[in-house]
């Protein structure tokens, strides 16, 4: 009993007290030498386990996968940047960097990994900046209407007869442009004979410079335009006619010739394919989707399957996959063939070559280039006897794509699609690698349990590894995220993999013999499958609007994630860590001051913000600018205006508009200015005791912010004098050469938009700054020194890039002639170049 009591108390107790006096007595602390030993040994130990882990990653080859993040990484910096770096400078950095990188390429540890890094990123930077100088778009400045002639190098058409031409402008005339783009795209909505790809086209145009950013940090559509070659958009007024043109190079009439193919066989699916089914079809083999209609794409993004409408990895790899497994098949069951010949690499091959035609028939969009670069360097692994499916043959490809085009690292499904095949192709290495168990006896249906189990698990776990690998990406580009994705995925995929996609290969091969119209019209009701499904779960109503979220969080959780799937060893905890630091920063409030009014890039549209929901001075604000504001500013309902007519704002018009020939003169209207006060005096009045604006019928509106800033928006610049006189803002769509109101209100027009973009206007952040004077405006052009917004400050009539304006004429009560002024000035359409 004694002995079980005393092996019970503390070891220093149960030590023996005989003999104690004769041991050496520690030096020091008692226990500070051991505690301060096992602290040494722990940090030696962990040290040689990091050295370990980078050694182990070395092994794994995973030093080689940083490649396209630092080249990525450089290339991102460059476009980021305010001004162009100085190539000079950056050259002069890649090559004294090059050395020590080469010297340590066989080094085991972290420095070899920062050497590599300190070459790769200006060498990235400098494939930047070539790309942007070999492409060197001439984007439009300003919207002019001339008479265009051109050639024809691509055209679509949609389900309601318009067609969209992309040309080659030869000249112009009534204005000249002197700084003419090289090639635009024109919608034609009126009724007429298609003109043929190559064919000379002539008409009467309205063109517009791509637009900027809807607002701060979100896409700029004017760079995509520049990396693209487009530098203009516009509409036809009336039918194009088909004139004479220029015969051209033997590069052109190979591209005029596969764009022929691709519009011919678009042509030919919707005819074998009626309806929505018909349009998707030819999207997922030409990539031609405007003839989708709105509602089936906005199901289709709502369950998590707008992917499939986009020429991308998964397209490549269905096409790819189901011509390999036919080709093998076909081969298997000719007696001997396989035992003779290496069925396995004659698929791949045939595959290499059906992925080639199926690039050059998509159109070649960027998504298109990418997914088929990756698709061609898994086939040749085949053909070399290598593994198909590594994180190696995923980092060979976005070297290529970042070699070649380097402003691929900006674009969305650059970034998606990298996402997810990284995700995907780690995520079943680590399901590869798990410790197997054995599996139970499942009885007589074991195979077919076995095998449904395994595809429809195969499935689950591909759309969640997807889903989760592209979420950042989702909100950090789109604002949104399907709720219910996985749950369409699910549904929908199994009849893509299984019908779709299968079907609508045999009967592209099949086209050439005219016995395609079987497999078309199975691949339909397969179509139609996916769209009923895509509707019911679309109408689940599961759509999450995340609004904008900061870079830092952007980039942690994107970092952090690729550091995971890269990574092998204890190492990829550090992204796990980044992953949470993003996450983390994503929860914290990302603009503690909301704006209180939003301004469009066109000065058309103007929005108070209050409450979450949106006051605008448009009844039907255009969609394409007001669906980006509403989900990066998470807005709720929008507040339409309160229209009214008051008579006797205008006095008489000037005589009626006469033609001369060299110039159009139009009639002037002049306010009455008594009226045109107490008019916007009442409106102010009773827009205080409401949330939207009150407007008059082509004139004016006006609203009040919750922080009582008086904003009046013009449709008629006659009232120019009297909204100054009256309001704290005042927005005018009219490219005005005056500067500023002598009132002290602020003026924002035309002019000053295409320099500045999209406005945000938000209260001071102290509780005393409420006034409009300590209003703060965010512009959402950053800088008007890089190649793809310069064209803000072109000036047409000296023909060279300038600064502020030198015409600063003020107008207010004071100016008698100041609403005269400004009436000159309304419409510059015909004398803008």
């Amino acid at each position: 009993m004694r002995e079980a009591e005393a092996w019970r108390m503390p070891p220093d107790a149960r030590m023996p007290v005989t003999g104690s006096a004769d041991l050496p007595r520690p030096i020091g602390p008692p226990g500070f030498a051991r505690r301060f030993a096992g602290r040494l040994s722990h940090a030696f130990i962990a040290r040689r386990g990091m050295a370990a882990a980078w050694g182990d990653e070395r092994q794994h080859g995973h030093f080689f996968l940083f490649v396209p993040v630092f080249l990525g990484l450089g290339a991102a910096l460059w476009f980021a940047a305010p001004s162009d770096p100085s190539t000079v400078a950056l050259m002069f950095v890649a090559v004294a960097a090059f050395w020590p990188a080469w010297r340590l390429r066989h080094r085991e540890d972290w420095l070899a990994l920062v050497a590599g890094g300190a070459f790769l990123v200006p060498l990235g930077m400098l494939l930047a900046g070539f790309e942007t100088a070999r492409l060197d778009t001439v984007l439009l400045d300003a919207p002019v209407t001339t008479e265009i002639t051109g050639r024809v190098l691509s055209r679509e058409s949609d389900g309601r007869g318009a067609i969209r031409y992309r040309i080659v402008l030869e000249t112009t005339r009534d204005p000249v442009l002197k700084r003419a783009p090289r090639v635009v795209t024109i919608l034609a909505r009126s009724r007429h004979e298609p003109i043929a790809i190559g064919g000379g086209i002539a008409g009467r145009a309205r063109l517009s410079p791509p637009s900027g950013p809807a607002l701060s940090g979100l896409n700029d559509f004017a760079f995509d335009a520049y990396f693209a070659g487009n530098g203009a958009v516009g509409y036809f007024y009336k039918a194009p006619q088909s004139v004479l043109t220029t015969p051209p190079g033997l590069a052109e009439r190979i591209r005029q010739e596969i764009a022929t193919w691709r519009n011919n066989l678009t042509e030919h699916i919707k005819g074998r394919i009626d309806g929505d089914a018909g349009a998707i079809a030819a999207a997922l083999v030409t990539a031609e989707q405007r003839a989708i209609s709105d509602e089936t794409v906005e199901a289709l993004r709502q369950a998590g399957l707008a992917h499939v409408l986009a020429i991308s990895g998964l397209n490549m790899v269905l096409a790819a996959g189901t011509f390999l497994v036919g080709a093998r098949m076909v081969m298997a069951l000719i007696p001997g063939f396989a035992e003779r010949y290496p069925a396995k690499k004659i698929a791949a091959a045939g595959a290499l070559v059906m992925v080639t035609l199926y690039i050059l028939v998509s159109g070649g969009a960027i998504s298109a280039v990418r997914s088929w670069i990756m698709i061609c360097v898994m086939l040749v692994a085949v053909l070399l006897g290598r593994s198909a499916i590594s994180l190696r043959n995923v980092a060979l490809s976005a070297i290529l794509i970042l070699l070649i085009t380097p402003s691929a690292i900006t674009n969305p499904g650059f970034q998606m699609s990298y996402a997810a095949t990284l995700g995907l192709v780690a995520g079943y290495a680590a399901w590869r690698e798990r410790p197997i168990r054995r599996e139970s006896r499942g009885g007589a249906f074991r195979n077919v349990g076995g095998s449904a189990g395994r595809f429809l698990g195969g499935l689950t776990l591909s759309s969640l590894i997807g889903g989760l690998s592209t979420l950042i990406y989702s909100i950090g580009h789109f604002h949104r995220i399907p709720a219910y994705g996985l749950a369409g995925n699910l549904l929908a995929m199994p009849v893509i993999s299984a019908v779709v996609m299968p079907f609508g290969l045999a009967a592209v091969l099949l086209v050439p013999f005219g016995l395609d119209a079987v497999p078309f019209a199975i691949m339909g009701k397969g179509i139609e499958w996916m769209i009923t499904l895509s509707t019911w779960v679309a109408s689940w109503n599961g759509e999450i609007v995340t609004g904008r979220i900061s870079p830092g969080t952007f980039l942690l959780i994107g970092l952090g994630g690729g550091l995971v799937c890269i990574l092998r060893t204890r190492l990829r905890h550090a992204g796990t860590l980044l992953v949470l630091l993003g996450t983390t920063l994503a929860f914290l409030p990302n603009d503690p001051v909301r704006p209180e009014v939003v301004i469009s890039e066109d000065g058309r549209l103007v929005a108070v913000l209050r409450d979450g929901r949106a006051a605008a001075n448009r009844a039907r604000p255009p969609d394409f600018v007001y669906a980006q504001w509403r989900r990066a500013l998470r807005l709720g309902e929008l507040v339409k205006p309160d229209v009214r007519k008051t008579s006797g704002l205008t006095l008489e018009e000037d005589a009626a508009a006469t033609q001369t020939a060299k110039k159009r003169i139009w009639p002037r209207r002049r306010a009455n200015r008594e009226k045109a006060r107490e008019a916007i005096s009442s409106a102010f009045a009773a827009a205080r005791l409401q949330a939207g604006f009150l407007c008059e019928a082509k004139a004016f509106c006006v609203a009040v912010s919750p922080n009582g800033w008086r904003i009046v928006t013009l449709e008629d610049v006659a009232f120019l004098g009297t909204a100054c006189d009256a309001a704290d803002l005042v927005v005018t769509p009219a490219p005005l050469r005056i500067a500023a109101c002598r009132s002290g209100a602020r003026l924002v027009t035309a002019r000053h938009l295409r320099r500045t973009g999209a406005l945000e206007i938000r209260p001071g952040e102290q509780a005393n700054e409420k006034s409009f004077s300590d209003a703060r405006f965010t512009s959402a052009i950053d800088t008007l020194d890089r190649p793809w917004s310069r064209h803000r400050i072109y000036d047409w009539r000296t023909g060279a890039y300038s600064g502020e304006g030198t015409d600063q004429k003020h107008v207010g009560s004071e100016h008698r002639d100041g609403e005269g002024d400004a009436a000159k000035t309304t419409d510059l359409r015909w004398s803008t170049h």
